[in-house]
């Protein structure tokens, strides 16, 4: 039996399509076969090892797909179904964190670019949270989104393989760090916005 806080995986308008094309009985298989409320081991080494992943978040007319990223590990799973990861110093438009302060509902995709490693898509309802004990686990973060996932692993046969040969990758230069302070974006030096710099801003507190 379905849990009844959950929403149907297919609404009205993927029934439409899949009948359309009949493709009901694959996405019926898919739904019972693959689609889980705990993370699966593959889903749990894709995430902790990750440096970015995207986040889908929308309100209303306001539909949003940004990225975010860190060191491997900045994403980190906290239960079964749960994870959470740190909203760093960011451009002040709050388009993300904005839309889950108005709808919960988001959208995650975590994804390695060799060609062969299986996507985790998650469905997820997204909480914003500020307590001093959360931001203690998270370096650099402002504020920590938690998530309580739905997730979906499936084929990578259309990921691009964009690791080549070597998968060294250097360390991003504006992640925040103990003991570094990462450099100020270029955008923050713009001539229309070196000014108006958020009072909490951490380049502007650094120059005052």
């Amino acid at each position: 039996m379905a849990d009844p806080v959950r929403a149907p995986f297919y609404h009205d308008g993927m029934r439409e399509l899949q009948d359309r094309f009949d493709g009901r009985r694959v996405a019926d298989g898919l739904e019972k076969h693959r689609l889980h409320f705990e993370f699966w081991e593959q889903d749990r080494k894709l995430i902790e090892e990750t440096r970015f992943f995207f986040i889908a978040t929308s309100y209303q007319d306001n539909v949003d797909c940004s990225m975010r990223s860190g060191d491997p590990g900045f994403v980190r799973i906290t239960g079964p179904d749960t994870l959470e990861f740190p909203e760093y110093d960011g451009n002040n438009m709050y388009r993300t964190l904005g839309n889950i302060h108005r709808n919960p509902n988001v959208g995650l995709l975590f994804v390695r670019l060799d060609g062969k490693t299986f996507r985790t898509r998650i469905r997820g309802k997204a909480t914003i949270h500020d307590s001093a004990e959360v931001l203690a686990g998270h370096h650099g973060a402002k504020v920590v989104v938690r998530v309580k996932c739905e997730i979906f692993p499936n084929c990578p046969r259309y990921v691009p393989d964009l690791m080549g040969a070597s998968a060294d990758v250097p360390a991003n230069l504006y992640v925040p760090r103990p003991g570094y302070e990462p450099p100020a974006p270029e955008w923050k030096s713009r001539d229309y916005l070196k000014d108006v710099l958020s009072k909490y801003d951490p380049h502007r507190k650094r120059d005052a």
